[in-house]
Order: structure tokens, then C-alpha cells, then sequence
């Protein structure tokens, strides 16, 4: 089966869906994965389909003009103020585009809380056949992947999967063999990007790197080849933002040296 790439809204993150999906197509993707759940975080577009009709219809037409799938959706936050009923209209919009994957991050260190408002994500989630997705990051409540692992199994969600990051996977000093020895059930899909072998110290640098100033496959010094030859074959999401690059190659240039050079890195690093 020949290997599958999404681009991530995350790469592209003022790029509306639309726009998003032609420029994947343009690039070679398979999927696009776009985040349709506003947050309200400072700098961040309102990409909300459930709410802006006229963006749905334009991002339904793009996806159904380019043949592109909607590979997933982000972001389901797990904190102490957010009804996870408030993510139906996001899932409900998913389905009806073809999705089949939402992710999920806990940002409260109240345990018992978090895994009930997860589990009641992923009820909410199950009718519309979305498997969620739980992605771990130093900067979160569940930081690495032994926690990941251990909420997962406490939250008992059968339609839960588990998201690896490779930057975060590396910041987190995430074993490497304990990656090897889960079954290939566990895992739901990859976000793929390279970085800075050295893990910035603070919870600003990290997030600095996730959010702005990740590398291109192979140009970075993160063991990519470990992390991902370690999982059975998923989609790979491309999440590589990185406003430098942005700038001198333009939204298209970008996606397009993202992929190129994931599937060169692959290639040199077979299973």
C-alpha cells in the first residue's frame, strides 16, 4: 500500500479550508486535515464550518472539486471549562465532509475529570464514525507517551486511538521501545515533522518550536527513522509550521517542500 499524506492546518495555519484543500491538491496530498474547532486562542482564524455556512459550502466544493479527503479535525480540548457537548456541530460537519478523526489534548491536571469529560468526547464522537485521536506534548497534562498510554487505558474508549507527534515524542524523551511493543490497534495516525535535536528548556521554546519554527524531514535532528519505523504504516499528517519558510517559498512552496521532503526522508529510511 503506497504511504499517505495529509496536510495540516497547522502548516498552513492562516490558509483557509478551501483554499487549504486546493493547495494540498495542488501538492501532491492525499488529505487535508483542517481546525474546526475555534478555540479563541490570540492570532488564531475562526475556521468554525458549523457556524459560517458560506465557508462550508466553498470548503465542501473544494474538497469535492480536488478529489482531497478530509483526513481529520482538531481541536478537542479536554479542560475544566469546555462542555464537550460544544464539539457536536464540529463532528456532526466532519461527517457530513467525510472525516473519520478528531484530535483530542488534556489540559487539566484534575485526572478523574479529565477522563470523563474524554470519554464523553468520544460517545459524542462514535455515532458520526470518528475515532479520536489523543496527542500527548510536554506542554499538556498528559506529557509523553507512558501517560498517554496509561489514559487511554483508564479511559477504556474503544473508538480512541493514539496520535504520535515526532517533535513531541522527541521533546518528550519518550521511549523508544516501549513505541515498538504496542500493537498496531493502538495507534491512530502520525504527525510528521523534524526539529532541533536539542529540547528547549522551557515550556515558551517548546512551544515556540511547535507552533512556528519546526523543520523539514531530514533537515532537523530528530531520529525520525526511529520514531516512525517503530509503527505499523499510517497516514502521515505534515504539521510543520514555520513562518521563515512560509515566507520565502509562499503557502503552495511550503506544502510542496513538505511533502518532497518527507517522501525523500521515507524513502532513504525504509521499514
Amino acid at each position: 500500500m503506497a504511504m499517505q499524506f495529509s496536510l495540516a492546518q497547522l502548516t498552513l495555519l492562516n490558509c483557509p479550508p478551501p483554499e487549504l484543500t486546493r493547495i494540498a491538491a495542488k501538492a501532491g496530498y492525499d488529505f487535508v486535515s483542517f481546525r474546526t474547532i475555534y478555540m479563541g486562542l490570540p492570532n488564531e482564524p475562526n475556521y468554525d464550518l458549523a457556524v459560517n455556512k458560506e465557508l462550508f459550502r466553498k470548503t465542501q466544493a473544494a474538497l469535492a472539486e480536488t478529489g482531497v479527503g478530509l483526513h481529520d479535525i482538531e481541536l478537542a480540548r479536554i479542560n475544566e471549562v469546555t462542555d464537550p457537548r460544544k464539539y457536536l456541530p464540529a463532528f456532526e460537519t466532519a461527517a457530513e465532509l467525510g472525516c473519520k478523526n478528531v484530535i483530542s489534548s488534556v489540559w487539566t491536571p484534575k485526572r478523574a475529570l479529565a477522563l470523563e469529560r474524554f470519554r464523553q468526547v468520544c460517545e459524542l464522537a462514535r455515532p458520526f464514525g470518528l475515532q479520536v485521536n489523543l496527542e500527548f506534548m510536554l506542554f499538556s497534562e498528559v506529557k509523553n507517551l507512558a501517560e498517554a498510554l496509561s489514559f487511554l487505558d483508564d479511559a477504556g474508549a474503544d473508538n480512541a486511538r493514539l496520535l504520535i507527534d515526532t517533535l513531541h515524542f522527541h521533546c518528550s524523551r519518550s521511549s523508544l521501545q516501549d513505541l515498538g511493543a504496542l500493537p498496531k490497534e493502538r495507534f491512530g495516525f502520525v504527525h510528521l515533522c523534524d526539529g532541533p535535536a536539542a529540547i528547549p528548556p522551557s515550556k515558551d521554546g517548546l512551544i515556540h518550536i511547535a507552533r512556528s519554527a519546526r523543520r523539514y524531514p531530514g533537515e532537523g535532528g530528530i531520529d525520525l527513522a526511529s520514531i516512525v519505523n517503530k509503527m505499523p504504516e499510517q497516514v502521515y499528517s505534515i504539521e510543520l509550521p514555520n513562518y521563515i519558510k512560509v515566507e520565502i517559498h509562499g503557502y503552495e512552496g511550503h506544502a510542496r517542500r513538505c511533502l518532497q521532503s518527507a517522501k525523500a526522508y521515507l524513502a532513504a529510511h525504509p521499514r
